[in-house]
């Protein structure tokens, strides 16, 4: 239970789940109360009279963006152009336009005017921190390796990037192009705000329906390294989204989980969206309870701050206390990996019992765990002591064995550790641990003997480690042993009985 909130989630138990159905009913009851609009009063918070003037004008000039606002939720309600883009003349992105000082740039700051509770959550979250690339090994390949041009085009429009502006002339205040367009969800914002709304609720629609599709979230979370919508598209969930869309509710303004739609869950669902037992967030982390990202996964609690920023704990190292001060702020909340777990418990348990719950986190771990102590655990280890020993760099990256690593934990493992989470069973086994398996035993251990062989004119040290840090874990007797009789001859008996004796020579 978090140790802030005495009334946090707890996994679904049979006591737990008598409140469910009064809880969607209350939910039914109260739809009114759930619809989005702009916070405040018409004309005084919003509704700025002089932005008809923009209106006026951009119905002509850009009718497309014009009619984009206008069935828009904003439209709507009178939220006029001047309500999001007016901006001081002391401002950095600030452009005299028409007479008026407007910035193009709309920071999640000025979205926080009349969507504060959005905006705290989002701030501080991983989202919010996805510009704060520059230390990263993936930068490093990109800047130079590849080149900055790649960056700015690839890595900072899903990351995002520092926005720049003209600092004089006529155009002062307009974004310089090559920082901009750029909508990357942890875009750096001239007012100091973090990320950009727009990432997500595209402009000028700022559209609820597109927020909760899987596509939106595809956009970024795609490719070799994190493939979430590939793993979506093939799992059940997905399937049955494809075929069901229709019956999704996307344009509710209340999107209850199991209350105004059934038929399957999307990725805004499960990270993001409200269940009879959850309410909606804005931070995308809460119900993360493994990290997936790095080269060995840990189970992570998460400690929020009062200055609006939060950071994670990984499991086994101290947690600070409510009260206690950490990173320059007191700590407000604490949410364990076990809470993280069961705040997704509880959407899961819109639609599924907990038998189904319970079996899929068993499966999930148990590919995290294998993946981890068979095959990752070791070969850091063994990286490792090549550094130590002088027959690789430390620099990353110039020597192949670092490249095929890199790639077993950055592609093929988080393929492997992404596909268990979300019930993608291809990319569980055959782009991710077989691969990882494929390339471990016939890429990264001759790699190994060879840079071991080039310094020390033989493998000796490259046998020794191997059999220091492989040998002992039963998974790789197959290795060095070769397969048992009894394994070879259970395969045997399957593929005679499917494709005649004598079959498998």
């Amino acid at each position: 239970m978090s140790t802030a909130n005495q009334g946090a989630s707890r996994p679904p138990t049979r006591a737990w789940r008598g409140s469910l159905a009064l809880a969607a009913c209350m939910l039914l009851a109260t739809s009114a109360a759930h619809a989005v609009r702009p916070a405040g009063q018409p004309g005084v918070d919003w509704g700025d009279p002089k932005g008809q003037e923009c209106v006026d004008c951009h119905m002509t000039e850009n009718p497309g963006l014009y009619w984009e606002w206008n069935h828009s939720q904003h439209g709507q309600n009178g939220v006029t152009c001047l309500d999001c883009h007016q901006a001081a003349e002391t401002d950095v992105d600030a452009w005299r336009h028409e007479g008026t000082f407007v910035s193009i740039i709309v920071t999640p700051k000025d979205c926080s005017n009349c969507h504060t509770k959005e905006f705290e959550e989002m701030d501080g979250s991983h989202h919010a921190k996805g510009g704060q690339i520059l230390g990263s090994l993936d930068n490093l390949l990109g800047e130079v390796v590849g080149g900055p041009a790649a960056v700015n085009a690839g890595c900072k429009q899903c990351h995002g990037g520092t926005l720049e502006f003209v600092d004089k002339g006529r155009d002062k205040g307009r974004p310089l192009p090559g920082s901009w367009p750029n909508t990357g969800i942890g875009r750096i914002n001239p007012d100091g705000s973090l990320g950009s709304c727009t990432a997500c609720h595209g402009r000028h629609r700022f559209s609820k329906a597109q927020a909760r599709t899987p596509d939106t979230c595809g956009k970024c979370h795609v490719g070799p390294d994190h493939p979430q919508i590939e793993v979506y598209n093939e799992s059940k969930h997905g399937i049955i989204y494809r075929a069901k869309v229709d019956e999704m509710n996307l344009e509710s303004d209340k999107w209850v989980a199991g209350v105004d739609y059934s038929a399957a869950p999307t990725c805004a669902t499960c990270h993001m969206s409200a269940s009879p037992s959850e309410p909606s967030t804005h931070n995308v982390g809460e119900r993360i309870s493994w990290t997936l990202r790095p080269p060995i996964s840990t189970k992570l609690n998460l400690v929020k701050l009062e200055d609006g920023n939060e950071f994670d704990v990984p499991e086994g190292q101290p947690v600070p206390a409510v009260g206690d001060q950490a990173k320059g702020s007191t700590v407000i909340e604490v949410l364990t990996w076990k809470d993280r777990r069961s705040n997704m418990e509880g959407v899961c348990y819109s639609c599924h019992e907990l038998s189904v719950i319970e079996g899929h986190y068993k499966q999930f771990d148990d590919v995290v765990e294998l993946y981890n102590e068979k095959f990752a655990r070791p070969i850091a280890a063994v990286m490792g002591k090549l550094k130590e020993g002088g027959y690789i760099t430390p620099a990353p990256f110039d020597d192949k064995i670092e490249w095929t690593w890199w790639e077993i934990w950055h592609h093929e493992g988080r393929r492997a550790r992404h596909g268990a989470a979300m019930m993608g069973p291809d990319y569980t086994w055959w782009h991710g641990i077989y691969e990882v398996a494929q390339h471990t035993y016939f890429k990264w251990i001759p790699e190994l003997k060879d840079v071991v062989s080039k310094k020390d004119g033989n493998d000796a040290v490259a046998v020794a480690l191997l059999e220091a840090h492989f040998k002992p874990i039963e998974g790789h007797d197959w290795f060095f042993n070769g397969m048992s009789k009894d394994q070879i001859d259970k395969v045997r008996k399957g593929f005679e009985a499917r494709y005649g004796k004598g079959s498998l020579k």
